[in-house]
């Protein structure tokens, strides 16, 4: 589907209505928050060809932050102060996100540790109608990146983990430098439960499973040794909205709103009708490379029972042919068993696997099993460990560790999700979804050339 750029806002009567609005999310922060806005209000007014305004989300600060917010929404122009009441990033963005006037909204850390030259290759897209969201990553290509070691292991393996779990292609979802075109931001915001830290991450991975396309910046960041961060606390909590992510759940709630987006998008579409959707739950179809529960129930089921049929096998076979000989014979037999169980829970069909690389990748599977288990007997005859029953052990738990491996092989490149960036793309129609915001947050406006909410 073809996206169109966005119309341009008409003035609202305080001067010329903003393009972009920049969110400044700050707790605690009276030290910088004065400095910073000031050197990102110049570099604005200087360096940036659109009219802006900077929205500082104050949430729930302690000390002098609210105080300071209101002083610069009151002598700078184009700044304006936003106060909530609880703690949390994510819920500071949310509120400033969901009442923005401005057609593209985006924010950046106080401490301003990304390099301002990227914001106008960030927003391009969006303002173009080429992309829905726009993210800065420090880990592709072209980014210049100055931070510890210790935060670089962290943030990599953070990355893998979301790219390897949840089949996100982007590589960087923490950076915090990211921009949503306001039209997109009802249809991710319904989906995005955590209202912390993860809220990067959640925003990201929910933009690319409702398929709306993604740009990605390399940038130049410079990591602030005073941040607030606390990185072994923030670090389960994000393993807990990865394991919430990757539940059968989430996956579910983000498909069913790409159909009713794309049947909103649709022509012809009647308001408040989604054809898509059948009657029954059971009818539903179930976007590209989609594993549920029940697939994983099953597919667990039909391993546990070709493993105990493979220990049956090896068992009777190994007094009578020896050890490699009976794995050979007990895997492929139960490697046929276990492909043909497989077949209609895979849904090759669906994901166009015709004949041949249907046979091409369950051979690739069965090397996968044999390569294990013969490589367990080896090392078991090596120890000097010839009887039965410690080959046993050795083969079944190989099995075991070649099932996880085969599992993830078929979901990581066999079946891959086809949700992602660059991949159908929805056009967002007028009011998509909904991201009412559960609280009236306190604004504070410049009172020169500020701008209304």
């Amino acid at each position: 589907m073809n996206l169109t750029p966005l119309p341009r806002p008409r003035p609202d009567g305080t001067g010329t209505a903003p393009q972009l609005e920049i969110v400044i999310p700050v707790y605690n922060e009276a030290g910088q928050l004065a400095a910073s806005i000031t050197a990102l209000r110049s570099f604005l007014d200087s360096s940036f060809p659109l009219p802006t305004v900077v929205t500082i989300a104050d949430n729930a600060s302690t000390d002098d932050t609210w105080t300071i917010a209101t002083g610069l929404a009151a002598s700078l122009p184009g700044v304006q102060a936003l106060h909530l009441d609880r703690k949390g990033r994510g819920r500071a963005l949310r509120a400033a996100w969901s009442a923005s006037r401005a057609p593209v909204v985006s924010y950046m850390d106080v401490d301003l540790a990304t390099g301002l030259d990227a914001l106008l290759p960030l927003v391009a897209p969006l303002l173009t109608g080429h992309s829905d969201v726009a993210i800065g990553t420090r880990l592709a290509p072209g980014a210049h990146v100055v931070r510890g070691a210790r935060r670089e292991v962290i943030s990599r393996s953070y990355n893998l983990l979301v790219r390897t779990l949840l089949g996100n292609a982007c590589t960087d979802a923490q950076c915090g430098f990211k921009a949503m075109r306001s039209d997109a931001v009802p249809a991710v915001l319904a989906l995005v439960e955590d209202d912390a830290w993860f809220f990067d991450t959640e925003v990201v991975v929910t933009a690319r499973r409702l398929g709306l396309r993604i740009h990605e910046v390399p940038v130049d960041w410079v990591d602030d040794l005073d941040s607030r961060v606390a990185v072994a606390r923030t670090a389960w909590l994000d393993l807990c909205g990865v394991a919430r992510l990757a539940g059968p759940g989430a996956r579910r709630r983000a498909a069913d709103a790409r159909r009713r987006l794309a049947a909103r998008a649709a022509p012809g579409a009647q308001p408040g009708v989604d054809a898509t959707v059948p009657s029954t739950p059971d009818d539903r179809p179930r976007p590209d490379g989609e594993v549920f529960a029940d697939e994983l129930l099953r597919f667990a089921g039909v391993g546990v029972i070709s493993t105990l049929a493979y220990i049956a096998l090896f068992a009777l076979l190994e007094p009578r042919v020896g050890g490699y000989t009976a794995n050979a014979v007990a895997i492929v037999a139960c490697g046929v068993g276990n492909t043909a169980a497989h077949r209609g829970m895979a849904g090759t069909a669906r994901h166009g696997l015709d004949r041949f690389h249907r046979v091409v990748t369950a051979a690739a599977l069965l090397g996968v099993s044999l390569t294990f288990t013969t490589a367990a007997l080896a090392v078991t005859r090596g120890l000097g460990l010839d009887d039965l029953v410690p080959e046993l052990i050795a083969v079944t738990l190989a099995n075991i560790a070649a099932a996880a491996f085969r599992f993830s092989i078929l979901r990581t490149w066999v079946f891959r999700p086809r949700f992602g960036t660059h991949l159908d793309p929805v056009a967002l129609a007028d009011n998509a979804g909904s991201g009412a915001v559960d609280r009236q947050p306190t604004v504070a406006h410049s009172t020169p050339q500020g701008v209304s909410r």
